[in-house]
């Protein structure tokens, strides 16, 4: 099997692209964890449009998805340091259903 051609700046942005996916990713489970309702639909939509550049350039060339395997490994191995755990809170606070801003 021969590897296809391809664009070695479509290639980089394609790395860049899946790399801030996933740390946005990071961000929004965290958003998540955090019952912050207005952050999580802001990494969501941040989330998808960052996805679509990578998903778009693949979707016509295999080997991009080299280039967004390694773009998301990078993107979450760089993200984690900055991830902290959810903070401690009351009891109270953990069985509501209602998001908080």
């Amino acid at each position: 099997m021969t590897i296809p051609a391809f664009d070695p700046l479509t290639a980089f942005l394609v790395v860049l692209a899946t790399a801030i996916t996933d740390a946005i990713y990071i961000r929004f489970t965290a958003a998540i964890i955090n019952r912050q309702r207005l952050a999580t639909a802001n990494w969501s939509s941040l989330w998808y449009l960052m996805s679509s550049f990578a998903v778009i350039n693949y979707t016509h060339n295999w080997i991009y998805v080299v280039f967004a395997a390694a773009g998301s490994w990078i993107g979450a191995y760089v993200s984690m340091p900055g991830s902290r755990p959810p903070q401690n809170r009351r009891a109270s606070d953990q069985n509501s259903d209602d998001f908080s801003e």
